[in-house]
């Protein structure tokens, strides 16, 4: 297998940026400096990122993230909602939902866009029983809540990297 100079193209681009920016590109030397941490620091990380699974449905990626988008405006709203109105109203909940996927960046993609979202945060994955814990600012009927992180977030996510 055939090693990358950049295996992490973003993750350098961001390695020298950062760089240049905390050191105000004073000098050349730095910059070439900064220009192999950005090659270095991502050979050094490499162990520690998950290979992610490879993207089988682009155009259901573009949907998903068109859903997503909404779904933090309107979450977004509702919580700001909730939060300046009468607080006894709440029901704060932790809830476990199942999980059907068994690809764990999945899972951890699954659990990033549940706590992006506003008024829910995912605490874990557990990837023994396969169960997504979260916890929820309002969630008066646990199971609607499920039901609706399963059907708008795991059901496209599966399809779209076909886990």
């Amino acid at each position: 297998m055939r090693r990358r100079l950049l295996p992490r193209p973003l993750l350098s681009l961001s390695v020298f940026l950062i760089w240049a920016l905390i050191t105000n590109a004073a000098s050349l030397a730095l910059l070439v400096l900064g220009g192999l941490l950005a090659i270095v620091v991502p050979h050094l990380a490499a162990p520690f990122w998950p290979e992610p699974p490879h993207l089988v449905r682009p155009l259901s990626a573009l949907r998903f993230l068109a859903v997503f988008a909404v779904d933090i405006v309107t979450a977004n709203w509702r919580v700001a909602r909730q939060v300046i109105g009468p607080l006894h109203r709440l029901s704060p909940a932790f809830v476990e939902v199942p999980l059907d996927l068994r690809d764990p960046f999945v899972a951890t993609l699954l659990a990033s866009v549940v706590s992006l979202t506003p008024g829910t945060v995912a605490i874990d994955v557990d990837r023994q029983g396969w169960i997504l814990l979260v916890h929820a600012l309002d969630a008066p009927d646990p199971q609607a809540l499920i039901d609706e992180i399963k059907e708008r977030y795991e059901q496209p996510l599966r399809e779209i990297f076909a886990c």
